[in-house]
């Protein structure tokens, strides 16, 4: 399964001028009636590409120089199970996490209820 996340450039004026160089992360989140049932994460580097400015970095940073490097190959995904019915039932395993496939104290099953196909393809619910 693939995605397009598009938005607009973060306003620097906005982020404390600490924050500005270094790691971070993008949360996506996917909700249905509610419930969370996934969470993709992806680190952020925020760095100089020039080396004089990586060795003696500028007490204010320069933000036309900063590079993003978003590390999309390695994105971290924790799934949730949810209740998929529309029955006030509670969610099989409480709702435990479930993170790249494998449950914490799962043998690897990972028996995730899949949702239907016609909420997997649509993100308006």
């Amino acid at each position: 399964h693939m995605f397009v996340f598009q938005a607009d450039p973060p306003d620097p004026a906005r982020i404390p001028e600490a924050d500005l160089v270094g790691v971070t992360v993008v949360l996506l989140t996917c909700s249905y009636r509610s419930s969370e049932f996934i969470r993709v994460g992806y680190y952020i580097n925020n760095s100089y590409q020039d080396p004089e400015l990586l060795e003696n970095p500028p007490a204010k940073p320069i933000f036309q120089k900063i590079q993003r490097n978003i590390m999309a190959s390695n994105p971290r995904v924790t799934k949730f199970k949810i209740n998929w019915d529309n029955n006030n039932g509670v969610a099989a395993n409480n709702g435990a996490a479930v993170m790249n496939g494998t449950a914490a104290g799962d043998n690897g099953a990972g028996n995730i209820p899949q949702p239907p196909a016609v909420f997997a393809a649509t993100a308006s619910h």
